[in-house]
């Protein structure tokens, strides 16, 4: 699948979130207001937020798909993590107020029994964010796009956090109102959690960090390929759904430039069928 049509599909799975959330939250906002569930409202203010973040990650996947320029001559795929940064900063600000805000009301005792189709609502809302994980998951394995992993963990998030809510109102509705605050502030923790673990991954990437398995995985690939003496070094970095491997093998010093290029043009092939890896730079070593 060629990397236009990855980012397109990725696309895709961002609309489909930013859809559902704007259903989910008029829902959520709506009933919680109305059977004055404080759970509720901020299960639906998080989905609020949940728009921004998908919007945030959208123009990330649209900038990331732009080719490569004098000034940005690796292209602009790290759009799509920087994208992924700015949602989980969304996440963290919003749990931050839900947590805030819930703690405030629980020590002033402002506690009420609420609705019981509040719990409806908050159920089928972890029905349908469930589904659209599961979709938006495999869709970001397919497409190997960071930024939509985001969206798919907050997608799960949300399922947890619903049926969360839903645990609160009934327990509520059966006499512990006090219950729905509680749940509102596990809500708030669940939704910082999200944003950090995502946060986390950005950054990791974009300081180059990389999974030290991959490369062990990419260095067995290399040492395979026939010519290949050692692999003397070998770095990965990635740029969005894009994989950069730089590396330095070592060859029979008696051989040609030729044949020497030829070694590094299969080991370029095998990481790219094996890997998936988009871009290797193979730097060459005499072998002693």
């Amino acid at each position: 699948m060629e990397a236009l049509e990855k980012g397109k599909q990725a696309e895709y799975g961002a609309w489909l979130s930013i859809g559902v959330y704007i259903g989910l939250s008029l829902l959520k906002l709506g009933i919680g207001f109305w059977g004055d569930s404080k759970a509720l409202m901020a299960d639906g203010l998080n989905n609020t937020t949940d728009i921004i973040a998908s919007l945030a990650v959208l123009i990330g996947l649209k900038i990331s798909k732009k080719p490569a320029d004098t000034d940005h001559r690796y292209g602009h795929s790290r759009a799509e993590t920087v994208a992924s940064m700015v949602a989980s900063f969304i996440m963290v600000a919003v749990g931050l107020e839900v947590l805030t805000n819930s703690v405030l009301k629980l020590i002033r005792g402002d506690v009420q029994s609420p609705s019981l189709l509040a719990a409806v609502a908050a159920a089928i809302a972890a029905f349908i964010m469930y589904a659209v994980y599961r979709y938006n998951l495999r869709l970001a394995e397919q497409t190997n796009s960071h930024a939509l992993k985001a969206v798919a963990a907050d997608n799960k998030s949300d399922a947890w956090v619903s049926l969360g809510t839903v645990v609160g109102i009934v327990m509520s509705v059966l006499g512990l109102a006090w219950l729905d605050n509680v749940t509102a502030i596990l809500v708030g923790g669940m939704i910082c959690k999200t944003g950090w673990d995502i946060f986390r991954e950005a950054t990791h990437m974009l300081t180059d960090g990389f999974d030290e398995e991959e490369l062990r995985k990419y260095k067995v690939t290399i040492a395979a390929v026939d010519g290949v003496e050692n692999v003397l070094d070998i770095k990965g970095r990635s740029h969005g759904n894009q994989i950069f491997v730089d590396l330095t093998i070592a060859v029979r010093s008696e051989l040609s430039v030729s044949d020497s290029h030829d070694i590094t043009e299969n080991v370029e092939n095998e990481l790219i069928d094996k890997h998936q890896v988009h871009h290797v730079h193979v730097h060459i070593e005499p072998h002693t």
